[in-house]
């Protein structure tokens, strides 16, 4: 896979753990916060995050999850250091998984490789979305979060 799209994985990356680093100064409490619409609790949908991009992982020929949405939250210094592990796994697999290949799925079906790759960067956009949602709500704030951002903390921004 190209360029482009390890640079939508290294942003993908970036705000996983951005959005962490926010997380790490909230109160046991205050990440047991919710919004309606949506997944759950900050916890919960952080710890689904992880375990869902630990299977994407695994699913392109990657280390085995470590997580699962069964797991007790395992605090967010465990979660940072898992989710740069599995960002770093899966800047890696997308340089080399060929969107063609396939990986087994549910019962005698198979999935190609290109699913997994699209989706790990929905599923990280969808729910990153909705901890800012509440976050927000809450008036906690948590920065910027978008494409813009990282590119002035990653140097997309270039004198002309």
């Amino acid at each position: 896979m190209g360029p482009l799209l390890l640079e939508a994985f290294r942003y993908h990356k970036w705000a996983n753990l951005h959005l962490l680093d926010v997380c790490s100064k909230l109160s046991d409490e205050q990440l047991q916060l919710t919004s309606a619409g949506t997944y759950g609790t900050i916890a919960a949908t952080f710890l689904h995050l992880a375990a869902a991009e630990q299977r994407y992982v695994k699913r392109l020929g990657g280390s085995p999850p470590q997580l699962s949405e069964k797991s007790a939250f395992p605090g967010v210094d465990s979660l940072r250091e898992q989710m740069e592990r599995s960002g770093d796994e899966l800047l890696a697999l997308a340089g080399q998984v060929r969107p063609e290949d396939t990986t087994p799925a549910e019962g005698t079906r198979h999935v190609r490789h290109w699913v997994p790759v699209v989706q790990s960067i929905h599923h990280g956009n969808d729910h990153r979305t909705q901890i800012c949602t509440i976050l927000g709500q809450n008036g906690i704030d948590y920065g910027d979060l978008d494409v813009w951002a990282y590119a002035r903390a990653a140097g997309g921004y270039v004198t002309a």
